[in-house]
């Protein structure tokens, strides 16, 4: 096998960790050994042991004069672990190759630079392009300091999630849906809108698949929401948030959300009274949110549209055409097509009978 088929081995090991490493990275390692596999492991839980670790720990034999292999530059600093590098080189690992180097500041490059001076032959890039795809929410969040944001939305053939009564249900077919509830356990957290929380009332949970729940965010600028009824009495987890002004949000309230496990976000409003949205996304992040799936509604879908402050769109494509209805993007005050928002095609497959399009910035 070639460097670039064990490097895909790492990385398709490191999928492994989804939902259970974040805000930390997903990281895979192999290790070779006379053409043989003698260890293996990914990072399994945040705060656990890294992935080389797992791997060295794993190996039916001694590691020593071995290559290792893995999608992301070993770690160099003390965080809730010792550093892997220091490890690799007690091991007496002869040769290490690496994906990608590591855009976190505290480790890039110094990992490599550390592996180097100790006489370890290294590669670094190998699949560069993939390895950074596989962890594009922890790039993101480590180097700008807010979440990654995917806007996911079920809209007909001519651009509307709801008709003209806000009835949306239902506009996918049951396979997307199931993929959604995939999809709400691969990211750290879900956000919608006061309008969807009020009209659709969602569970904003996983249970059409196995897979943790996200963190539940309503963005509710004027604290509308009434606390004895949908997503504010069913709480157990305690991981729903309230995004709000502290403005209007009085005493009274704030001891009513409290009592029910709610956590509340202050955020400063505009001039427009509308809330900033990249402060909520600041303050995502300081709650260790790498990852945001934006679930509507149009409103929210247009803010962060003429914000940009978007990553990429999961749109699932209906066969089906309504006319009138509520529009996925709403007057973004664009009236030129040459002026419009011009997005690149990532994926599109056929999921049930409807067409899931991906683009990205």
């Amino acid at each position: 096998m070639t460097d670039e088929s064990y490097i895909r081995l790492a990385a398709e090991i490191a999928k492994k960790g989804m939902g259970n490493v974040s805000p930390n990275p997903l990281v895979g390692c192999v290790i070779i050994k006379n053409d043989r596999i003698i260890g293996a492991g990914y990072h399994e839980q945040f705060g656990g042991p890294h992935a080389e670790i797992n791997a060295i720990n794993s190996a039916a034999e001694s590691v020593e004069g071995s290559t290792l292999y893995i999608n992301l530059e070993p770690c160099s600093h003390f965080g809730k672990t010792p550093p892997c590098v220091d490890r690799i080189i007690e091991s007496r690992i002869k040769r290490v190759v690496i994906g990608t180097m590591d855009m976190n500041p505290l480790v890039s490059g110094v990992g490599i630079k550390k592996l180097k001076s100790a006489g370890i032959d290294v590669k670094v890039g190998v699949l560069e392009k993939e390895c950074i795809e596989l962890n594009k929410f922890f790039f993101k969040y480590i180097t700008r300091k807010i979440p990654y944001v995917s806007l996911k939305a079920a809209s007909t053939l001519d651009g509307k999630l709801a008709d003209v009564n806000g009835n949306s249900k239902w506009i996918s077919s049951t396979a997307s849906r199931r993929y959604v509830h995939y999809l709400r356990s691969k990211y750290d957290a879900v956000l919608i809108g006061t309008g969807t929380a009020l009209k659709d009332n969602p569970s904003l949970t996983v249970r059409l698949t196995e897979g943790r729940n996200p963190k539940r965010i309503i963005i509710d600028s004027g604290l509308r929401l009434n606390f004895s009824k949908g997503l504010l009495a069913e709480n157990p987890d305690k991981k729903l948030y309230i995004v709000t002004s502290r403005a209007n949000a009085g005493k009274r309230k704030i001891k009513i959300l409290e009592k029910k496990g709610i956590n509340l976000i202050f955020v400063k409003e505009d001039a427009d009274r509308r809330l900033n949205l990249k402060n909520i996304l600041k303050e995502l992040a300081k709650i260790q949110v790498a990852s945001v799936l934006v679930e509507g509604g149009g409103e929210i879908f247009t803010s962060f549209v003429k914000s940009s402050l978007f990553d990429d769109i999961i749109l699932f494509l209906s066969p089906k055409i309504l006319g009138n209805g509520i529009p996925f993007i709403n007057d973004t005050g664009i009236s030129s097509i040459k002026r419009a928002y011009k997005l690149k095609l990532r994926e599109a497959e056929k999921i049930g009978d409807d067409l899931l399009i991906e683009l990205i910035k």
